[in-house]
């Protein structure tokens, strides 16, 4: 019986410089080396969290207009340190802060938005923890829905939906449903 053998060099990887392979140990090796790179480890499965808060969006303090639209309010930029309570009062119990920017979007006449923004922690069990919304905000409808599209601390890589309402022209409520 003739045997052939491969010799293969790593040289990278100094301890494994170099070593003989049977073709039928090279195959398995290489069947081993395909699947451990195809397989991606899932990471465990996170319990949901629905945070419930208050965003006091008041214009010309914690949100300021930067940019005018060249017609109308098409182009409007408001940039956002918004204080978030637990409840409608400005005076109930902070939570964290809104940070981020909305832009009016729509050159037709209407006030839909497109908010982009940081919803940071900063108290209770996600102290330092954030999550990042994104997404369409149709001013004209009674709850909106924008995206959850990642996050930070306990919500790094988070997704999940944020359904929004206007209380009054100051005030949002903020149902936030995230899984991280």
């Amino acid at each position: 019986m003739i045997r052939t053998s491969k010799r293969c060099c790593l040289p990278l990887i100094p301890a494994m410089a170099c070593f003989n392979l049977n073709p039928t140990s090279f195959a398995l090796a290489a069947a081993v080396a395909i699947i451990l790179a195809v397989a991606s480890p899932r990471p465990a499965a996170g319990a949901s969290a629905h945070l419930h808060v208050y965003m006091h969006d008041v214009m010309g303090d914690s949100a300021m207009m930067v940019v005018r639209g060249p017609r109308g309010n098409f182009g409007n930029t408001v940039v956002m340190d918004d204080v978030l309570t637990e409840g409608t009062s400005a005076s109930s119990a902070a939570v964290g802060r809104a940070q981020g920017q909305y832009i009016v979007a729509s050159s037709k006449g209407g006030f839909e938005l497109m908010v982009t923004m940081n919803v940071v922690l900063t108290s209770g069990a996600y102290t330092g923890s954030s999550v990042t919304v994104m997404g369409r905000d149709d001013t004209g409808v009674a709850v909106r829905e924008l995206a959850v599209v990642g996050g930070t601390g306990q919500f790094r890589m988070a997704k999940g939906y944020v359904l929004w309402k206007t209380v009054r022209p100051d005030l949002l409520e903020l149902d936030i449903f995230v899984n991280p």
